[in-house]
């Protein structure tokens, strides 16, 4: 056993002090992705700060129509929301295939967006890791690569954000609500993420200590045109080899608006902005989907064993906005 603290909060700042005071302290929300790598070795807090009892739970709608997600709500709540499976589906369809309904009964929205990878060289300490040990080496890049990223890697870091809500959420232009010890800020979701570059440990934009409280959503009208779909090895729980989340708006057969997320194909959930530039005040057509998806990911870079990412991408994508144009058309 490795002993450490526990101190349940029932504030942000307490909260946001407690972890910034110590440098290995950690958040404790629904534990699924924390307590896995805290048996396997992966992690060794010093501290766990629950947070799971902050006033974090409720789901919103704001004076300007968008949506306001507390961090602390469960994912199968913010999947059965009526609101957000009428106004926003691709994120309930997300949700729903996110995980098996145990851990999305304990999985919270601000865990969710910071859960870490799958790869397994990450979760196997007996195997060198740039993510989890810095300069150690990545052995995915000679090793066994059908899961891990083509578009965005560098040469220390090859694995996939593992999200499938968070995929959903970009594609909707949300934005997370961070409190930190210098107050509160906002940061869009794009660019809560980074690439792994020459530092691969980082995930995120985050510092330590910042504790996300809320995510919003803006008012987005052609949400309700939206859907997400997710290609995996097994239809039980299982990680995306490939994920869409598309948003379409097409009047006259004329691509008025689009949002496009991809899943399972880089470090962090891939904005497709080629994609959607490519198809904005274009023709709706199967012709047009397949060139907007050419175009971004002209930029893959397969490695030995996924190279078929980018065929099911494309396939993927192309299918998905088919399916919304016929039923977004008006």
């Amino acid at each position: 056993m490795i002993p450490f603290d526990y101190r349940r909060v029932s504030d942000p700042a307490d909260a946001v002090a407690a972890v910034a005071g110590r440098p290995t302290a950690v958040f404790l929300g629904g534990g699924t992705n924390l307590v896995d790598h805290m048996k396997l070795g992966v992690v060794s807090p010093d501290l766990l700060v629950d947070v799971t009892h902050l006033p974090l739970r409720s789901i919103e709608v704001l004076s300007d129509g968008g949506m306001r997600i507390g961090a602390g709500v469960r994912n199968s709540d913010l999947a059965a929301d009526p609101m957000i499976r009428q106004r926003y589906p691709v994120l309930a369809q997300a949700l729903l295939a996110g995980a098996s309904g145990q851990l999305r009964n304990l999985a919270t929205t601000g865990g969710n967006l910071l859960q870490r990878t799958r790869c397994v060289y990450f979760r196997d300490v007996s195997t060198p890791c740039n993510k989890r040990e810095p300069g150690a080496g990545c052995s995915a890049i000679e090793g066994y690569t059908r899961y891990h990223a083509i578009l965005g890697a560098s040469e220390h870091c090859v694995a996939v954000h593992p999200s499938d809500m968070a995929v959903a959420l970009v594609a909707l232009d949300a934005v997370v609500r961070v409190h930190s010890r210098e107050g509160e800020r906002v940061i869009p979701l794009t660019e809560l993420y980074r690439l792994p570059g020459d530092e691969p440990a980082r995930d995120t934009v985050l510092q330590h200590g910042d504790l996300i409280t809320a995510v919003d959503l803006p008012a987005m009208g052609m949400a309700v045109r939206s859907r997400y779909r997710k290609v995996r090895d097994r239809a039980s729980y299982a990680f995306a080899l490939v994920s869409v989340a598309a948003v379409l708006d097409v009047t006259d057969a004329t691509v008025r608006d689009v949002r496009i997320a991809l899943g399972g194909v880089a470090h962090k959930p891939w904005r497709a902005i080629r994609a959607e530039e490519a198809l904005r005040g274009g023709p709706a057509t199967k012709e047009a989907f397949m060139a907007a998806a050419d175009a971004e990911l002209v930029a893959a870079e397969p490695l030995p064993n996924n190279g078929f990412k980018v065929s099911m991408a494309r396939r993927v994508l192309v299918s998905i906005l088919r399916e919304l144009a016929k039923t977004g058309h008006r």
